[in-house]
């Protein structure tokens, strides 16, 4: 039983990083992610709708990066989550440049904030940004081209970090390997989950089952696949943004993020049904579910794995394995200076992000929701 036992940790502590994409790996591309993008001669209508709360600091260098984006016609409106400082008056004064506002009367969250722009918006494709996001000239119109495609209902940049240098960052084999895995995705059933960041959808995707309770970035991609759409990355558009200010907070930012996502799911359990959206279930299972089980299963296979260790050398060798991995992991938290190395770096941002998995479980199950939303200080 122990032996059953440690097997089936290992394959849940593997499945969502290793076993999941192998398998996507080897299913079949769907004939049109083949295509080329190019923007048509008659460009759709767009309308970039930006989220801000209580943004005073930074709502000019937003909109003026807005205002500086090269696309025909472009509506852009500021969807401001019910803000108390100035963010509103700012807008104002940028009215006689086109510039809209829609604003939430009460504070419900982002995409509560996200429904009134939406209800105003006059294109017929929609593009979310935070305040934070510096968007670059050519983007819009490489994003817009991807909807010539007819199955594809919503298109995710991929984001890039800036460092307090001015520097690009977030070039790692994290990084890499996400994007990879995004790839994959995008060429079979679509993405399970947007940059939440910057992203477009086609009006009707957002018209009908926009759920102000569950992320934007998690619940376009489900709408488009419930239209028979798919959701794909776009890795020649690109959104820019400083990382979190204070280190220490990003953390908390991981644990919010995921509880948000565990409501969305908890909120549509239907996604996880194959027969209702196929391939898509199996990579929402895969890409979420399975994700947010490892930290369980981790516990679960290090326990298995002392009390198996004297059955053969593969179990006494995954134990040996396990303790290394820790071990740097330890020694990455007591010499900071050591999590320069990959050796180190890998496996402590690894089991960083499951403490915050597992962090957020806790919290969900104990009855913690994030829809009141703060963005993030960069």
């Amino acid at each position: 039983m122990l032996v059953i036992l440690f097997w089936f940790a290992a394959i849940g502590a593997l499945f969502s990083y290793f076993i999941y994409p192998f398998i996507l790996r080897f299913m079949p591309s769907r004939p049109e992610a083949e295509r080329e993008h190019a923007l048509s001669d008659t460009p759709p209508l767009v309308s970039l709708i930006v989220t801000a709360h209580n943004e005073a600091h930074r709502i000019r260098d937003k909109i003026e990066n807005c205002l500086a984006l090269d696309y025909p016609g472009l509506e852009i409106i500021i969807a401001s989550d019910a803000s108390s400082d100035d963010t509103d008056q700012i807008v104002g004064e940028y009215a006689n440049r086109g510039v809209k506002l829609a604003r939430a009367e009460e504070r419900k969250g982002k995409e509560h904030a996200q429904l009134q722009a939406i209800n105003a918006a006059t294109g017929d494709i929609l593009i979310f940004s935070d305040v934070a996001t510096s968007i670059p000239e050519d983007a819009i119109g490489r994003m817009v081209a991807y909807f010539n495609d007819p199955t594809v209902g919503a298109v995710s940049s991929e984001d890039r970090f800036i460092s307090r240098d001015g520097s690009v960052v977030g070039e790692g084999a994290y990084v890499r390997y996400e994007m990879w895995l995004r790839g994959l995705e995008s060429e079979r059933a679509g993405l399970v989950g947007l940059s939440g960041s910057f992203f477009a959808a086609r009006k009707e995707v957002c018209r009908e089952n926009w759920d102000i309770y569950s992320p934007s970035d998690f619940n376009t991609a489900l709408n488009s696949a419930r239209r028979g759409l798919v959701a794909v990355t776009a890795p020649d558009v690109l959104g820019f943004y400083q990382d979190v200010a204070d280190a220490s907070k990003e953390y908390q930012r991981k644990v919010r993020t995921i509880i948000r996502g565990l409501t969305a799911l908890s909120r549509h359990p239907e996604v996880l049904n194959p027969f209702r959206f196929g391939r898509f279930a199996f990579q929402v299972f895969g890409h979420k579910l399975m994700r947010w089980a490892v930290p369980w299963f981790q516990v679960l296979l290090l326990l298995v794995s002392f009390a198996v260790a004297g059955k053969g050398s593969i179990y006494a060798l995954a134990l040996l394995l396990q303790l290394a991995f820790y071990g740097c992991v330890l020694a990455g938290h007591f010499a900071p200076e050591l999590r320069k190395h990959t050796l180190v770096k890998i496996p402590y941002f690894f089991v960083q992000v499951n403490l915050a998995v597992a962090h957020a479980t806790v919290s969900f199950l104990s009855g913690r929701r994030m829809t009141v939303w703060t963005p993030s200080q960069r």
